[in-house]
């Protein structure tokens, strides 16, 4: 296989020859928003007459080389104002455009402009939502969630209620690359996985790619999640806040040097912790809250040099203090824990010509766990903390070259160290003068450098690529080769066939008892015991676009294949705090076991992104097992996220131009879990020889239950479904936009489960056991209160 994708990148390069060798020139510019000069990233440039065109880069960028003469080139984009420029070409031309935003409701169809076609693209698996359809999506509290949203597609599965990690095809939350900013976030969730990290207001697109990978990204097996925040406004000051019922935001953006230089800032903090605290005994007070910052600068030194710096810092924290008071002493304990992330990059852009774009990045990203515990008594005190968490520099440069209207070639390196810290262990003990330290760290440092060639030749289209991935971990060094390829074949107009395929791998591992993401999983790396995660994924379907109606229609079959999938061994923790004297010879890599899975299924998706009425219908069936030899006899067993049928239904409709209304009605197959079958009880004679003379012994009878579990997740949960419903009225003054959101989450008040338990209920007729169900959401009404300046 690697051998015939070197065949075949070196036969497009070829190929491409004659058409390079001719005397051609090129257009190329930035395409930016009219008001506020963002960058518009995914703009569809469009030549009739060629039949063909190109797409901006994340920065905003495009080039086509065409032949001398006269041509008609069209820029549209979602919730824009497509526009027509005419061009005449006997040199090189640079031709920058600026896109209005404001759009009537009515809705038209230009056929002229032909806007984005899914059955134009040779990618597949991919799909980006407008950040306008996610911020009028109904949300849990009204907090609009980019996760929540993501989860509403279909190939992801929801994980357990009010969870927002995402499941992609199989995959576990460890396996999908989140990337803000070409910045790595490894805990992407707030309050304990029921809100993701991610605040819309700050950002300018979201993509996320479940198949198909171009050789550009790697290091996961299951998606990319590639978000790219805004630049911030380089015409006037403008901004944005809101007040919900959980939290509160700002965004402040403004020009630093009008048309040159420009910031944005955005926060958001929940105010649960005041909220309670009024009502909370002196002698027992807590408290949780969580925040977010997000910041960005840029500066344009010319139309060639372009220089980025953003960052996002975000924390959630947990505490508690109690006191106690007996004989005039008085016993003190505090504890909890907190969470943090932290990410920065500094980017440059630079054109060499106007056909060759490049980006060079210096990344830093940080991930931090922190369990504390203090108690003071008459007696002494005692201490615990525990941390652990990763650490991340890299450098990243990327590399475009606009070939032709038919040939793009890219190419990239990327070089990251990472530092893990899995277990950092201080216990201190006043009392039996008992001092604890242990502290295991692993530097490491992981690279790749990729090739992408994609080619455009009548109705096919395809883009072949190979990514070389290198690990050095523990004295233990890991190459592989990762051939990737993505075809498209025009049936006819607004029919194409589509195939894909991807070999991954993934050097970092997240262990998890949950498997829902919280942040006590933590992150180890790859060793010489344990090896890297490796998936491969064939991919075929079909897409068919519908202009009249403004409709997308795809169909897609996958089938994927993953190895050493790390999880713990049954019985193990991440805490290992039991006997410290015994953690100190006791490593995670004594608690894991390695396995491996397939999943496979059929998604469809029909998507309207433009009218008064949009959203969409996704559906997805699909089966997911997991094997590991020291788990379930070693045999096959359902992945707790296995879903056979899910369902996703997203209406967005303009009324007017004050009212929008929204809601969204999702069903799911429940989630596999492990219940116990039974106990048997019985009597154990165990000898006590303690202070009793050598050879004499007497025994203790004890009471002991033994619990069979039987095969692993045997049983399913009840299925998932619920309505969402949400309102805006919307008014214009005269400086500022305001708008008031109703919302209902969990309209019909269904009582979805999310987790099961067996109570035991005594009578005269002996012990009954019975399953309950705990759910934790029930209808619940929300408001929230914006304004825009």
């Amino acid at each position: 296989m690697r051998r015939h994708i070197t065949i075949l990148v070196t036969f497009l390069m070829i190929v491409t020859c004659h058409t390079y060798a001719q005397q051609k020139y090129s257009v190329s510019g930035y395409v930016r928003e009219k008001n506020s000069r963002e960058l518009l990233p995914g703009v569809n440039i469009y030549i009739a007459s060629i039949k063909g065109g190109t797409v901006t880069n994340n920065y905003g960028f495009y080039s086509i080389t065409l032949p001398a003469g006269s041509y008609d080139i069209s820029f549209s984009y979602i919730g824009y104002q497509p526009v027509i420029e005419n061009v005449k070409l006997n040199q090189n031309l640079v031709l920058d455009i600026w896109l209005d935003p404001s759009i009537t409701l009515e809705e038209v169809v230009i056929s002229a402009e032909k806007a984005e076609r899914a059955s134009e693209s040779n990618r597949m698996s991919m799909i980006s939502v407008p950040v306008k359809q996610i911020r009028n999506i109904p949300a849990l509290l009204g907090e609009k969630d980019v996760f929540k949203a993501l989860q509403l597609l279909p190939g992801v599965q929801k994980g357990s209620e009010g969870n927002s990690g995402l499941y992609v095809r199989g995959g576990g939350p460890d396996q999908n690359l989140i990337i803000l900013d070409d910045a790595p976030v490894y805990n992407a969730n707030h309050l304990f996985g029921f809100f993701s990290i991610f605040n819309g207001d700050a950002l300018k697109s979201i993509e996320l790619t479940k198949g198909g990978f171009p050789a550009r990204y790697g290091g996961r097996l299951s998606s990319v999640v590639e978000m790219t925040m805004k630049d911030g406004n380089k015409q006037k000051f403008a901004g944005e806040a809101g007040i919900g019922i959980l939290s509160s935001r700002l965004v402040l953006e403004g020009p630093i040097i009008k048309d040159k230089s420009s910031f944005l800032i955005s926060g958001r903090r929940t105010y649960i912790d005041v909220l309670t605290r009024p009502f909370m005994p002196d002698d027992s007070r807590g408290g949780y809250y969580f925040y977010d910052l997000n910041a960005k600068l840029n500066y344009d030194f010319s139309r060639k040099n372009k220089v980025y710096l953003s960052g996002y810092f975000g924390r959630d924290k947990f505490q508690f203090v109690n006191s106690y008071t007996y004989n005039n002493q008085t016993d003190k304990s505090k504890g909890g824990l907190y969470w943090q992330n932290a990410t920065g990059t500094l980017r440059w852009n630079h054109l060499f010509t106007s056909r060759v774009f490049s980006n060079t990045s210096l990344i830093y990203s940080s991930y931090d766990l922190n369990i504390f515990n203090e108690e003071k008594d008459r007696n002494g005190t005692y201490k615990l903390n525990y941390n652990s968490g990763i650490r991340d520099l890299a450098l990243k440069y990327d590399l475009e070259y606009h070939v032709s209207t038919k040939y793009l070639f890219r190419a990239g390196v990327q070089t990251t160290n990472h530092l893990f810290t899995p277990t950092a262990i201080i216990e201190k003990d006043s009392q039996t003068l008992y001092d604890f330290k242990k502290k295991t760290t692993y530097n490491s440092q992981e690279s790749g450098l990729y090739v992408e060639n994609h080619l455009t030749l009548n109705k096919f289209q395809a883009n072949a690529g190979i990514r070389m991935s290198h690990f050095i971990a523990d004295k233990k060094s890991y190459v592989f080769a990762e051939p990737r390829l993505s075809l498209n074949y025009l049936i006819r107009e607004g029919l194409s066939a589509k195939a894909a395929f991807a070999e991954m791998n993934q050097f970092i591992h997240l262990l998890s008892n949950t498997g829902i993401g919280l942040p006590t999983d933590l992150w180890v790396p790859s060793t010489k015991r344990i090896k890297p995660q490796n998936s491969r994924q064939i991919s075929a379907g079909f897409a068919q676009d519908l202009p009249s109606k403004n409709l997308t229609l795809t169909l897609e079959g996958y089938y994927k294949w993953s190895r050493n999938i790390l999880g713990y061994k049954p019985g193990a923790s991440f805490l290992l705090l039991d006997d410290p004297t015994e953690a100190q010879n006791f490593t995670w890599q004594d608690n894991v076991t390695a396995g491996s899975g397939k999943s496979y299924g059929i998604e469809m998706l029909v998507q309207r992104k433009t009218g008064k009425l949009t959203g969409w219908v996704g559906y997805t069936l699909s089966w997911t097992k997991l094997k590991f030899d020291e788990i379930n006899f070693g045999e096959y067993f359902w992945a707790r996220y296995d879903r056979r049928h899910d369902i996703s239904v997203v209406a967005i409709y303009e009324l007017s131009d004050n009212i929008t209304l929204s809601g969204t009605w999702v069903y799911g197959t429940g989630s596999a879990i492990t219940l116990p079958l039974g106990e048997y009880a019985g009597n154990t004679y165990s000898p006590i020889t303690d202070f009793l003379p050598p050879g004499e012994h007497i025994y203790y009878e004890y009471f002991n239950t033994v619990t069979d579990y039987g095969k692993v997740n045997s049983f399913r949960m009840k299925a998932y479904h619920r309505l969402d419903f949400a309102i805006q009225f919307h008014k214009k003054m005269k400086r500022h936009e305001r708008t008031w959101e109703l919302g209902i989450y969990n309209t019909y008040n269904r009582k979805n489960p999310f987790f099961y338990f067996i109570d035991n209920e005594y009578s005269d007729n002996g012990t009954i056991s019975k399953l309950k169900q705990v759910s934790i959401f029930p209808i619940i009404p929300s408001v929230s209160y914006n304004i825009k300046f």
